[in-house]
Parts: C-alpha cells; structure tokens; sequence
C-alpha cells in the first residue's frame, strides 16, 4: 500500500482588497504518480463553488522556491522571505495565491523522503497511469 501524503496549508488570495483573505488549500503527492502534485481548494473558497484540484509538476514547487517558473497554468515565484506565489491561469481568468515558504518546504521534505529527486521513474506505477489515463478519455 502506498503512502499518500496530505498537508493543509494557509493559503492567501490576491485580490484588489487590502487584506487578502485567507482560504483553506490542500497539498497532495501520492508516490504512484512521483512527478506530480495536486493543490485542491474546497467549494467554498472558489467562485464556482465547486471543489477545484490543480495538478502540475513536482518539480516546478522545488524551482519555484528560488526563482520564478512555469510558462503554462500554473506558475510559481518566490515572493519577499517567506512567500511563495501561485499563479493558477484558466479561461475563467486568474487566481493568485501566496502561500508560506516554510509549509511548502516541508510539503516537499515529505515527498522526498518518499520519492527522492531524480529516481521519480523507478516509482511510476504504470498501471495506475495507465488507469488514470483511461478514466480521463472517458
């Protein structure tokens, strides 16, 4: 049985506001799918108010701690000391969200003593992809 790992963060949206408004996140990696991780936000935190999962590389958390990464959806910056920027992009528009560099390290620490940087491949399991990819298409 694999190991999923689960961690609450605080997670603060930008918004025109002065004080940007603090709304429950989740961080999730589960080893069967090693380069992954997904960042859920529950129905209330969102405008469709409806649960919404973001899932993108692992790898672009661990860049994005030093340097701003991402091209695509999601893209990560650090943001003064202890900030992390999360820009998640959808045709609806943008949410940006900050959310603590040291939650986020810890987040990573955890995978890593999982699935160490670099053996990703040995821990693909290909039969849940495969099953993944399968439910996807249809």
């Amino acid at each position: 049985m694999s190991t999923v790992i689960e961690q609450p963060v605080e997670a603060r949206l930008v918004a025109a506001a002065p004080r940007m408004p603090s709304i429950p996140a989740a961080l999730h990696y589960d080893p069967r799918e090693p380069f992954a991780v997904r960042m859920t936000f529950p129905a209330p935190a969102t405008l469709e108010g409806v649960d919404v999962c973001w899932t993108f590389a692992r790898e672009l958390l661990v860049s994005g701690l030093g340097e701003p990464v991402g091209h695509g959806d999601v893209r990560v910056r650090p943001y003064g000391y202890d900030r992390i920027v999360l820009e998640f992009h959808a045709p609806e528009g943008t949410a940006v969200v900050h959310v603590r560099a040291g939650e986020l390290r810890r987040f990573l620490d955890s995978t890593t003593e999982l699935v160490p940087l670099g053996l990703e491949q040995q821990h693909q399991d290909m039969d849940h992809a495969l099953a993944e990819l399968l439910r996807d298409a249809g």
